[in-house]
């Protein structure tokens, strides 16, 4: 399948177990979904080059752009404190892909301006790594 695709339906589940996922908010922006190990230097005096190892995966938290809607901010709000799992769903039904991790949520509402949009940032500090679709079932069949 050629071409990119559109951010439009994007959405965030969570629940208490996997098997539980319930939509909590559609989604403006949403961070990077990984990223490259630290890289371990493993250079020695006899190495003519700089040599290295793969080392853990940095794991920043996750900052995600909603529009603020009561409904949904009441509702994130319920959830906070207490570890989860999160799912991240691309296209209607997950058609485009689906991202997979547990985590804790906050969330807040941000500063507004004359004739802007009202938006809140959700912050989710992951526990696990992120699972793409594929493993995404092996990450639910652990509940």
């Amino acid at each position: 399948m050629a071409g990119g695709r559109s951010t439009i339906n994007t959405v965030l589940k969570s629940g208490a177990t996997a098997s539980a996922l319930t939509k909590l908010c559609r989604i403006k922006s949403y961070p990077q979904l990984g990223g490259e190990p630290e890289q371990i230097e493993t250079t020695d005096m006899e190495d003519k080059m700089q040599t290295f190892v793969e080392g853990v995966q940095s794991s920043d938290a996750m900052q995600f752009t909603i529009n603020y809607e009561k409904d949904s901010y009441d509702a994130i709000k319920e959830r906070i404190e207490t570890d989860k799992f999160f799912q991240l769903e691309f296209g209607t039904n997950g058609i485009d892909g689906i991202f997979s991790w547990q985590g804790k949520i906050s969330v807040f509402v941000n500063e507004g301006e004359v004739n802007g949009v009202r938006e809140a940032t959700i912050t989710i500090t992951r526990s696990t790594e992120v699972f793409d679709e594929a493993a995404s079932e092996a990450f639910g069949s652990g509940s």
